[in-house]
Parts: C-alpha cells; sequence; structure tokens
C-alpha cells in the first residue's frame, strides 16, 4: 500500500443494514492493507457510518465527530452513510471533517484517500440516488457468533416522516444464489446465526422474479448455519408462507420484529403506512396463532403532527392489548424534504417527551410479563461473551441469559448453543442454569 495512511478504524450509527455495510468497508480497507483497529484506540483515519433516521442521529455523529478530533487532530476522518448521502455539504463543513462519501462511492472511495492531508475537504457524492442498482451484499460479524446480512437496500414506500428513499435509493436486492453463496461463506467462520437485514426485507425479490419467502426456503434447504433470525418485516408483506415456515422449521428463531408506528388509523394514513390497525391486529393474531412462542416487537413513533391525546391513547391502549413484548419508541423528529415537515399542528417536545415515557414504560411491564412468564421454560441459548464470572447469551426468542457455572466444562466458553433452564428475572436479562455440556 503506496498511502502513508496503515491503520483504520470505523464506527456505525444505525440500523443492521448499516453494520453490515460497514463491515463490508472494513474487509475493503484490509484488502488493501490497512490493519483494521477497534474505534476507541490510535487510527491514522476514522470513518463514521451514519444513520439519519432522527435528528438525534445527526447530533450523535456531529458530537462524535468533535470527540475525535480533540483525541486525535492528526488523523483523516470520514463520513458516510445516511446522512452523508442527505447533507454533504453540511458535514464537510464541520471542522475536522475531511471526506464525505455518498452512496454512490460508498464501495469505491478508499483508494482516493491516500494522498489527502488533514487540512483537506473532499466530497465523494452524487445527488442521483435513484440510480443506484446494486444492493451491495454485505455481511457483520459480531463477536465472531452473529452476522448480519444484507439481503436488500432501499425503499420503494413514501412514508411522509422517512428520508431513507433520498438516503438509500429505490428497493433492490440480490439474487437468491448470491445470498446463498455469502451464508456459505459466513459457515466457514463457524458463525452460529445469521440476521437477515436490510431497509425493507419483506420486499426482497421485487423485479428479480423472486420473493422473501422463496429466499427463506433456499436458506434452509442448501445452508447450514443454526439459527436464521429476520431483523425486522413490514406486517403488510408478512405472509402465511412465511410464518409457516418459520413455525416448522427450528432454524429460523421464533421472534419478529413488526413496525406498527401508530394505532390511530388517522395518524396511520397520514403517514401513508401500507396497513390499517386492523390488519395490523389480525397480522399479530396470525403470527402467535402460527408461531405462539413467537417473541414480537415493534416500532412506534409519538407525538406525529395533529396526533391528539384521544390519537396517542388509541395507541396506547393498542400496544397494552396486542401481544407485544417490547417497543422501539421515538418522538417524532422532522426531517428535511419530507411530507411530515410541512404538516400544520406540530407536537410541542414537552408533550412528545411525555408520551414517550409512558410507552417506554408501557415496553418495560411487557418486557418483565415476557421474562416472567418464561421462567421454568428450557430454551436454546446462544453464548456471545463470558465476563465478570458469568456467560451470557441470547435465546430463540430474544431474551437476554446470563449463566454462572464454574463447574461446567463449557464454562468461559463462548459461540455455542446450549440448553439453558431460565430461573430468575431481572431488568434486562434472565438467570439460568445450564443444562447440557
Amino acid at each position: 500500500m503506496s498511502s502513508p495512511y496503515k491503520t483504520v478504524a470505523l464506527h456505525t450509527f444505525g440500523c443492521k443494514a448499516n453494520f453490515a455495510d460497514t463491515s463490508l468497508l472494513n474487509n475493503q480497507f484490509s484488502e488493501i492493507g490497512y490493519d483494521v483497529v477497534p474505534f476507541d484506540t490510535i487510527a491514522d483515519v476514522y470513518v463514521i457510518n451514519t444513520c439519519s433516521v432522527t435528528d438525534n442521529a445527526n447530533k450523535k455523529c456531529q458530537y462524535l465527530i468533535r470527540k475525535l478530533k480533540n483525541r486525535v487532530p492528526e488523523a483523516l476522518i470520514g463520513i458516510t452513510g445516511c446522512y452523508a448521502q442527505l447533507k454533504p455539504k453540511e458535514i464537510i463543513s464541520i471542522p475536522g471533517v475531511n471526506f464525505v462519501v455518498g452512496m454512490h462511492d460508498k464501495y469505491s472511495f478508499i483508494n482516493e484517500i491516500e494522498n489527502l492531508t488533514t487540512n483537506d475537504k473532499r466530497l465523494f457524492h452524487s445527488d442521483d440516488i435513484q440510480s443506484l442498482e446494486d444492493a451491495f451484499l454485505a455481511y457483520s460479524i459480531d463477536e465472531r457468533t452473529r452476522s448480519f446480512v444484507k439481503i436488500q437496500d432501499g425503499c420503494n414506500y413514501s412514508c411522509t416522516y422517512c428520508t431513507i428513499p433520498m438516503a438509500r435509493g429505490k428497493s433492490r436486492s440480490p439474487k437468491i444464489n448470491k445470498v446463498i453463496d455469502n451464508i456459505k461463506k459466513i459457515e466457514l467462520s463457524n458463525i452460529q446465526e445469521v440476521i437477515l437485514s436490510g431497509i425493507n426485507v419483506g420486499d426482497f425479490g421485487r423485479g428479480n422474479n423472486e420473493s422473501f419467502h422463496e429466499l427463506l426456503q433456499a436458506i434452509n434447504k442448501l445452508t447450514k448455519v443454526p439459527r436464521i433470525r429476520i431483523s425486522s418485516i413490514e406486517p403488510n408483506l408478512i405472509t402465511d408462507k412465511i410464518l409457516e415456515l418459520i413455525g416448522n422449521e427450528s432454524r429460523f428463531m421464533p421472534h419478529l420484529h413488526i413496525p406498527l408506528q401508530s394505532g390511530s388509523n388517522k395518524i396511520l394514513r397520514k403517514m401513508k403506512r401500507k396497513y390499517t390497525v386492523e390488519m395490523y391486529i389480525k397480522k399479530i393474531e396470525q403470527v402467535k396463532k402460527i408461531i405462539p412462542e413467537c417473541t414480537i416487537g415493534a416500532d412506534i413513533i409519538v407525538g406525529f403532527p395533529g396526533e391528539s391525546e384521544d390519537e396517542f391513547m388509541q395507541s396506547y391502549e393498542l400496544l397494552s392489548a396486542l401481544p407485544i413484548s417490547y417497543l422501539h419508541v421515538f418522538p417524532f423528529s422532522e426531517r428535511e424534504n419530507t411530507v411530515a415537515c410541512e404538516m400544520k399542528n406540530k407536537i410541542k417536545l414537552d408533550v412528545k417527551k411525555a408520551r414517550a415515557k409512558i410507552l417506554r414504560e408501557l415496553s418495560k411491564i411487557k418486557f418483565k410479563k415476557l421474562q416472567d412468564t418464561s421462567l421454568n421454560q428450557v430454551r436454546p441459548v446462544l453464548f456471545e461473551f463470558n465476563e465478570n464470572g458469568y456467560m451470557s447469551g441470547l435465546t430463540d426468542n430474544y431474551l437476554r441469559v446470563n449463566v454462572f457455572d464454574a463447574k461446567s466444562v463449557n464454562y468461559k466458553k463462548t459461540n455455542f448453543i446450549s440448553n439453558v433452564k431460565l430461573l430468575k428475572s431481572g431488568s434486562e436479562v434472565i438467570l439460568g442454569e445450564l443444562l447440557n455440556d
């Protein structure tokens, strides 16, 4: 490598697809001779892969840039991801930022930075996001136990609050055989679980005469990785065939994250979501009918423009009644160039915060209920790490479990699956007993 820069550190904000993208960047830097080092160590180059779902995500990136520049003033700092695609000029003007990389150049800029200095400012960017055709197959390896595999990118939906189509382009995905090839490569690393990730995974196969269900069938038939998990899927794209495959094949984890966003049909229409409250209820009922032990999570937005107290309570009451076990709660965040940004009847910040707090408390209650009803069950756990005298891992249905068992021959080992009896629930974890070695 002729570059004066020898080490690189990367940091990821945002979704699981972003983590997969960062892993691909890791590999590309390694292939041309860089040493990839932890982000909290000294490096020659720092790359931050960003999210832009909320204004808070942008602020986190800006804070990290300032922190980096103070800690390592002689390093190059580059920004990529959704924030970089949407706000390149804003980012390049931030003191300390040397280069900004949009989606078109995300995997081709690396050789171009070797001649940059800390005094340079360089944009690798195109506004023509809709011309992107490649989904850029990528996968991440997390602690050598689980891998986030990006199977799809972009989105064709027109949700009024969302910038994703502007940041990532139209929905696109690779052919099934390409995904299978990737998973087979992952198997060589002894990875125990693959998480199928994307911006809208249920839209897999659009334009390829393939479907998400067909992908799941192929993965089940042609790969050997022990556990397959779906990251998040839109309710209108969940079919009975998908649910039956998950329910009938033990390799597919009984865990689904199904965005709701609002429990009010009026607000769902304003958001331009592709389902009604009634459709969502039926879908959740169908999930539990076909996969009774399935843990279900949901996204919810509070304080959308015009959301009345009554409409917020519709969300609260719906979520209270449904068999959903945890919530990702987002106070509405205005994003430039979206329809929702121009809507009237904005909700005050203190009201949004209060509503978010109420739903987060509800989430704690519902998750504690899941924990308590799981006690004395025996569930398979994939152990990911060990520290402070215990081993920690995830059950098939997405419960964090800690085990202390110094007598076990597996004690302090990781990356293995074992049956565990769930004994005692805590605030975020369950204490368990290892049953077999």
